[in-house]
């Protein structure tokens, strides 16, 4: 008999519409870039930069997005809604058990150490103010690659088991937004400062109320209080790719046999 397959979630669906949307802003804005440059052009994406209405436009729908995550919200993942007291049910432990300190410091700092590189760049003018922009863009769509797919900072460092228990959920604005403090902006500047009021936040509400952080005493953190069900999507992908990792290794087996193939026949 075969295996129900799991409905996706509302909050999982608006995840994925996300991921489309944003991962149009990156391609788009890097096909003007390289048309651009390519062009020897002084403008970066064509002067569209400069256009009110799309700047206005681009900057409201993530201003929008940051705004939603300072109130409760039924539109958002349990992950960052879990700082808010109607989000908090005690279960029988009095002991939270969040991820240790050093851990959070620890991605923290490859943080920093990464987009101080690329500040670096940007400062000794390798890279202009476009490519930080493109870097935001890319970070945005990679922000939700992490939560429909895979997550490098789950499976490396923080180990948690889900994006219900991150520990550093509400961090993804702040590292989104992190290339844009180099550039002299008004919207770039405002989208900074708003992700990091919403990073201070979250931070304060986690050393004041660490219980609701935790499954141990928030019994809203639990699987079985979940709705949203990502976890479950992840381990349907990753069964698929598993159960055809024979196909793909086929494929491939047979790319590689044509390329040695065609350099047999130049030696010949």
């Amino acid at each position: 008999m075969s295996k129900r397959r799991l409905k996706l979630s509302k909050i999982s669906a608006l995840h994925y519409f996300k991921l489309f949307f944003r991962s149009f802003l990156f391609i788009a804005a890097t096909l003007l870039y390289i048309i651009n440059k390519t062009n020897s052009s002084d403008e970066a994406f064509g002067g569209y930069e400069n256009d009110p209405f799309i700047l206005s436009f681009i900057w409201i729908v993530f201003v929008i997005e940051m705004i939603l995550r300072f109130f409760p919200s039924k539109f958002e993942s349990m992950g960052c809604q879990k700082q808010f007291k109607k989000n908090f049910i005690q279960t029988e432990s009095d002991t939270p058990r969040n991820q240790p300190f050093r851990i959070t410091l620890l991605v923290a700092a490859v943080w920093i150490l990464l987009n101080g590189i690329v500040g670096a760049l940007y400062f000794f003018k390798i890279i202009d103010g476009g490519i930080l922009l493109l870097i935001s863009l890319a970070y945005s769509v990679c922000d939700m690659i992490c939560i429909l797919f895979f997550c490098p900072f789950q499976t490396w460092f923080m180990k948690n088991k889900c994006c219900g228990s991150c520990r550093i959920y509400n961090w993804d604005y702040i590292m989104m937004f992190t290339p844009l403090v180099f550039l002299k902006n008004i919207y770039a500047q405002s989208l900074f400062a708003i992700a990091f009021a919403l990073f201070v936040c979250w931070e304060l509400s986690f050393y004041i109320h660490p219980k609701r952080f935790s499954e141990e005493t928030n019994a809203c953190l639990s699987c079985a209080n979940c709705k949203e069900k990502l976890c479950h999507h992840k381990k349907q992908l990753r069964g698929f790719l598993k159960k055809n990792k024979h196909l793909f290794t086929l494929s491939g087996n047979r790319t590689i046999g044509k390329i040695l193939h065609r350099n047999d026949k130049k030696k010949k």
